[in-house]
């Protein structure tokens, strides 16, 4: 009877740290968004005063209209509150790009209520977890329109949710983050 009521007390417990493992993990990776980003470094930015979107780059980005839509708007937004506008007549082109991937995990786990530890042959629950994830990459490149040379490049990766309330959100918050390093800020030397 006492052995019965431990191994109902482990269990319950094992599933409450695997559960808040889980909540945490789930928690940390659907708000974080890697920004990596590349410039040309013989370029003053600071002369720049306009740009437009490269129309033909854009349309053969593979996502929703929609989506395509809320990028731009985010560009727009973003490189407008950094004193730049927006011209038929453009210094700078910007075009977009995505890459998505979908990872699946698997954890085949044994799991055994009178040892701790893994024991593959002794343990009477056996258990196979899928779930998959999708990770997605938001490229915004920035063109030089006279030499027609690309000049900074971001890039943000972060999970994607197709159940987001709000993709609106999600979308501002990816363009938000990849042009927060644009323009390049030059380097601060200490002696």
């Amino acid at each position: 009877m006492i052995l019965n009521y431990k191994n109902y007390i482990m269990k319950i417990f094992n599933q409450y740290v695997l559960f808040l493992f889980i909540l945490g993990l789930s928690l940390v990776s659907c708000n974080s968004i890697r920004v990596y980003s590349d410039f040309d470094s013989e370029i003053d930015f600071s002369s720049y005063q306009s740009f437009a979107f490269y129309k033909t780059g854009v349309d053969k980005v593979e996502i929703s209209d929609i989506d395509k839509k809320r990028i731009l708007k985010s560009i727009e937004e973003n490189l407008t509150q950094k004193g730049m506008s927006i011209s038929e007549t453009p210094d700078l082109l910007i075009n977009i790009s995505t890459k998505s991937s979908e990872n699946i995990y698997i954890d085949n786990s044994y799991y055994s209520p009178y040892y701790s530890g893994w024991y593959p042959y002794y343990g009477r629950n056996y258990r196979r977890v899928a779930h998959t994830t999708s990770e997605g990459v938001l490229y915004i490149d920035i063109i030089d329109t006279k030499s027609k040379q690309l000049v900074w490049q971001g890039k943000g990766i972060g999970f994607l949710s197709s159940n987001r309330m709000n993709r609106d959100e999600l979308v501002e918050g990816y363009v938000n983050k990849i042009l927060s390093v644009y323009p390049p800020q030059e380097e601060v030397s200490v002696n």
